[in-house]
Formats: C-alpha cells, structure tokens, sequence
C-alpha cells in the first residue's frame, strides 16, 4: 500500500523515524510531507540529518502565523498534494496544527487517516493540541494508542472501531539512539560547562505561559533560586517574546539555542532535572529515568505523574522550586508505554488496512493542471 506521512514538528519527526523505517520493511511505499509548522533549521531540518529517516518528498513551507491562517493554509496545499498523490491512507501523528489539517483535507477526499498517538487527553480544551487531537481521532479510521490509557479515553467518547493499544514509537527511536549518548554527554557537557546530574534542563514554548509576562516572571524567580546552573533551550518564538519583557535571569542561568535531537536527549539524560511544559520532553524524561517538573496545570501523559516522576506546578514560583529539589522518585514497577516495538506493531496491522478501506468517490477528486 503507499502512505502518505504528514509531519511539521519536532515531535512527528521523531515519531515518524521509526515508522517509515518498518514501513518499509513490511513493503509499503510511502511519501512524506513536510507541513513546514517548524521551519527553523534547528527545529525540523537537524532532524533528517541526525535520524535515519528520509528526505520530505512535499515541502510546504507553510511557516508560522495565527492557529486559523496556519491550519487554512496547510489544509489548502495539502489538499492539492493528496488530490495529486491519491495515497491509499494518510498517517498523522500527535496533535499538532498539521495534524489536524492532514486529517481534515484527507477525510474530505474520502482517504482513510491512521492517528499515531491517538487517544491523548488532557481535559483542558483552552489548548489548541487538545482540539486537534479530539478532531483528529473523531474523523480517524485506524486509532494508534500508545496507552492503556489512551484506549479508555477513546471508548469514553464512544471510538471503539480501529483502535489499537500499540506502545509508543518515541519510545522505538529513544532505545535505538540511546547508546550513542554517552559519547555525545563527554563532549557536550564540559563544553556547556556542565557536570552530569548537576543542572536543570528547561524548556517553554506554550503561550499559556510564553505569552503571559507575570507566568514568566514567576518562572524566572524560580530558576532563579534554583540551587544548581539551569540550562534553558529556548524556541524561537519564546525568545521574541523574553525579548519584550526584559525579564531578569539569575547569572546561573543560561538562555541557549534550540539544539538537535541528539544533544537534547543528551542534556536531558545528563540533568538532574527538566522542567518543561512540552508533552514530549515529559515523555522523554520519564522513559531516561529523569525526573521532571511540568509548568502546566494538566498533563496528557497522566502515567509520568503517577509513578511520581513528574509533577505539575503550573507557573507557581514555590512549587517549582519544590518541584526541582524533591528527591528522586523510586524506578516505576513497569513501563507504561510499551516494549519499543510500536512502529512494527503499527506497520503490520497497516498490512490489513486494505480490506476496511472505505470506497472513495471520484467525482470527489478534482485533477490538478
């Protein structure tokens, strides 16, 4: 069968790796589509250059802009491509804008979608990822849980059809590249001038906190305080923003450039710590065995709160402080998100997909010139 793949963001980069990888084994054919939603090089492009994952063969270049002009013009190109590539289904991933508009231009041209990573829910629908991942699991045909959890949360909102406990596929990709780490941590740190359990890795990109300058001030006071160097990475439209609010840092705390995956997995399994409002990074932290401290008031990965690995602070000074200095928590009992063989597992049962394809309408598909 051949598959369209739609990825725009660090995260479906990374889930994509694995699965395009047994894609191929089990001889599908594929074709990838580059959103452009992340169009810096260190968000998106470091990615095809560090991970055994190929060449976008569609690049749209969409960029950045508001939710509703970013999604209206990824929906209008992405339309033009499928019309063009008639794939037999499209793969989303996550929750991003471009998944959203790759399951609604391909719904709306009668192709079957496949969500990897379906059934997320963090009950908090102010948050753009909460509805695309709602929509995108109502309009799916195949429903890739990576949870247990996921799976209830899907039959909860009566989805029951073409759903799939599956593990995760970060977690493929995180055991694959995980060995190569060390080397890596024995020159990046010292070059950081780090020691290895002895920082805070940080990173904010949500605009529940980004585009709030008094959440801003109270995390500054709290890493500010923190009692050991905080290493922020900081995506570049954080920056604009930090620009604009002129905020204090302590002198232990460093403002760095996005750096690629690699390096970040590094940092991550090297601090004492992460803090974040990222779902992916809590995800990470969780599967290195690193605590981590989530600035948001809810979490899609409810499992990394309840082995107690991670913990919610919202923008509250104190909490984070608390949050960062608690001892380290007892290794989980087991890992809640599958062997880290989820992209086979994905790729095989696409194998079958041939048969529960729904028939599509010509008079639907519009040629292009």
């Amino acid at each position: 069968m051949r598959f369209a793949a739609v990825v725009g963001a660090r995260p479906e980069f990374v889930q994509l790796t694995p699965l395009s990888l047994a894609l191929r084994e089990v001889g599908h054919e594929q074709v990838i589509i580059h959103t452009g939603q992340h169009y810096d090089d260190r968000m998106s492009a470091t990615f095809f250059e560090e991970l055994p994952l190929p060449k976008p063969d569609y690049h749209l270049g969409v960029g950045s802009g508001r939710h509703g002009v970013q999604t209206g013009a990824m929906l209008e190109q992405l339309e033009r491509v499928l019309m063009r590539d008639r794939p037999d289904g499209v793969i989303v991933f996550g929750d991003t804008n471009s998944t959203l508009a790759a399951a609604l231009a391909a719904v709306k041209l009668h192709i079957p979608v496949a969500h990897v990573e379906a059934g997320l829910r963090s009950f908090n629908r102010t948050m753009p990822e909460e509805i695309n991942r709602v929509v995108t699991d109502h309009v799916a045909t195949r429903l890739f849980s990576p949870t247990e959890t996921g799976m209830r949360n899907l039959e909860r909102e009566g989805i029951t059809r073409g759903v799939e406990v599956t593990g995760d596929v970060m977690y493929d990709i995180l055991r694959r590249v995980r060995p190569r780490l060390a080397k890596r941590a024995h020159q990046l740190l010292p070059a950081l001038g780090l020691e290895p359990g002895g920082y805070v890795l940080a990173t904010i990109h949500r605009p529940g906190n980004t585009d709030d300058p008094e959440a801003m001030q109270r995390i500054a006071r709290a890493f500010t305080r923190a009692e050991m160097p905080v290493m922020f990475s900081v995506h570049p439209r954080t920056r604009k923003l930090l620009d604009q609010y002129g905020i204090p840092w302590g002198a232990h705390v460093s403002l760095i450039e996005p750096v690629g995956y690699l390096d970040m997995l590094t940092l991550e399994e090297s601090a004492r710590c992460v803090a974040t409002d990222s779902g992916g990074v809590q995800k990470e932290a969780f599967l290195l065995g690193v605590p981590c401290v989530t600035m948001r008031e809810d979490t899609e990965w409810v499992e990394t709160v309840e082995y107690g690995w991670n913990v919610l602070t919202g923008s509250r000074t104190e909490a984070i402080i608390a949050g960062i200095q608690r001892p380290r928590p007892a290794p989980p009992a087991r890992n809640p998100f599958g062997e880290g063989d989820a992209a086979r597992r994905i790729a095989e049962s696409l194998r079958t997909w041939s048969g529960n394809l729904q028939p599509r309408d010509e008079r639907d598909v519009i040629e292009l010139p």
